[in-house]
């Protein structure tokens, strides 16, 4: 018996790249996509060529070498150049080129615009397949690490603390300089010339924070704060917020709205329904996201949202909860646990952005029930929000319909542990807020195109894409002395159904 052996290294054969490539690879599905999408419409950099100068890499091909990368955990820019040169599937996709890493870089980099378009682009595709309807969205948040350090993260105290450092050590030097304990002077003055420079550093420090109004700055991203992640560990990054339609669980949006998610939820439904304009719209989203102020905005604008109640303060000391204190709307009262009255002065207090009524009775002094219910020096006292009503009814339907909540997890969590744990997008390699969700849509756009795939069908997909290549190059061989006129200008990838003339042509 023998091992199974191979063939001769040295052996001539005939093969080419498309044959060592499978059918249902899916580099042939970016392949097709990329073919489908209007780049210059969507303003990717060098898809017209100029006359004279060195010929530059088609953007298409870029495209599908990061696409590509990404599907597969593949980000890093030197990665992808040695991808290039051993990899047959990117061999196959980029007809044997083989672009340097800064090349690759640069594309990334310079395209963070036209990149967020296509992902817009492939929604608004979805939508026109009926693989999306905005119906039920469930909004999301996970944290990703940015390019900057904690050190170079700064805020008052921090400021402070190293200012004070610097003030310390500058009156030790000065005092031995003044004793002349030290036999070498010109050291200890270098000394002292580091640390003035590091107070004028740090002085400088406190301007930029003053003047930039937020609590905290970073050096190196600008853009980037200190974010609480698993475990409360805290650490430089983003908290970027996603939106997954609950059709199909596809991505639907995506953006970064501070360091939590307590002033996320209406800007993020609001603008799921200016992209995909549903008729009736539903979000699904956790206990973070519960304010009053955000829950009443979007009933303004006819979103139901069913947002996970927040828990009172009462519940963890084991006093009285507030639900267990029954309000009159029409006398505007509370009757507390006990049988008694709690009214209010009627005046309003500002708390936040937001204001409170304080509902309260003296019958708290002898109550029996006291010690259940505060503790206190002046009695219990009901707190109740202008927007306590909007709570509540947000409360009413998600213990009315506990099933339907449930979604949320099974719609939403599965793309963060995919693009996370699979894919270890767990840092960004860009810097500024535009190319970080620029890589954030770009990991989205990868993972829409693979779940589209598990939809459809390989074979549908690629069907309904060359539909789009044909439809496109008709639409072009058609309007081509207009063309010009619509630069600037990205419409959705036209139906199938409507192209199916331009195809079968």
């Amino acid at each position: 018996m023998e091992h199974v052996k191979g063939m001769d290294r040295d052996q001539v054969t005939m093969i080419s790249l498309g044959e060592m490539v499978a059918e249902d690879a899916h580099a042939r599905v970016i392949d097709l996509f990329v073919d489908a999408l209007p780049l210059d419409e969507l303003g990717f950099k060098y898809t017209k060529l100029a006359r004279e100068g060195r010929p530059p890499y088609a953007p298409g091909d870029m495209l599908k070498l990061y696409m590509y990368g990404y599907r597969h955990g593949i980000r890093s820019s030197r990665k992808l150049q040695k991808a290039c040169q051993v990899n047959v599937e990117i061999m196959w996709l980029l007809n044997g080129l083989t672009p340097d890493d800064r090349t690759i870089a640069r594309f990334r980099k310079a395209n963070g615009k036209a990149i967020r378009k296509a992902f817009r682009h492939f929604v608004l595709l979805l939508k026109d397949w009926e693989l999306v309807d905005g119906n039920t969205i469930a909004i999301d948040s996970f944290k990703i690490r940015a390019q900057n350090s904690l050190k170079n993260n700064l805020n008052q105290n921090a400021i402070d603390r190293q200012y004070k450092y610097h003030e310390e050590k500058l009156e030790k030097y000065l005092a031995e300089l003044e004793r002349g304990d030290t036999q070498d002077p010109l050291a200890l003055k270098e000394k002292i010339d580091r640390h003035i420079c590091g107070q004028a550093n740090y002085g400088m420090l406190e301007d930029w924070l003053r003047e930039s109004g937020e609590d905290q700055i970073s050096l190196t991203d600008p853009d980037a704060r200190a974010v609480v992640f698993q475990r409360n560990s805290v650490r430089v990054g983003y908290n970027v917020q996603a939106a997954s339609d609950g059709k199909h669980k596809l991505m639907v949006h995506t953006d970064v709205l501070g360091v939590n998610d307590t002033h996320a939820l209406h800007p993020m439904a609001r603008q799921v329904q200016e992209i995909l304009g549903p008729a009736k719209m539903t979000t699904l989203t956790d206990k973070g996201y519960t304010t009053g102020e955000q829950l009443a905005k979007c009933e303004e604008d006819d979103i139901i949202t069913y947002s996970s109640p927040k828990e009172t303060s009462s519940n963890k000391n084991g006093l009285y909860n507030l639900s267990e204190f029954e309000y009159d709307k029409a006398q505007d009262h509370y009757t507390c646990p006990a049988g008694h009255t709690m009214t209010t002065n009627g005046s309003s207090y500002q708390k936040g952005s937001y204001t409170v009524k304080h509902y309260k009775t003296k019958a708290c002094k002898g109550c029996e029930l006291r010690d259940n219910c505060t503790k206190a020096k002046n009695g219990r006292f009901v707190e109740r929000s202008c927007y306590q009503q909007v709570l509540e009814r947000n409360q009413a339907r998600v213990e009315a319909h506990p099933e339907y909540y449930r979604n949320r997890q099974q719609i939403t969590e599965h793309q963060f542990g995919t693009l996370k744990r699979q894919w270890g997008f767990t840092f960004t390699l860009m810097k500024g807020k535009a190319k970080v969700l620029a890589e954030v849509e770009l990991n989205m756009m990868c993972y829409n195109l693979c779940r589209v795939v598990a939809i459809l069908g390989p074979n549908e997909l690629k069907r309904r894409l060359k539909v789009l290549i044909f439809a496109f190059l008709g639409l072009m061989r058609k309007y081509k002395p207009s063309w010009s006129a619509l630069s600037g200008r990205v419409f959705p990838a036209p139906h199938p159904s409507q192209c199916a003339m331009v195809y079968l042509a």
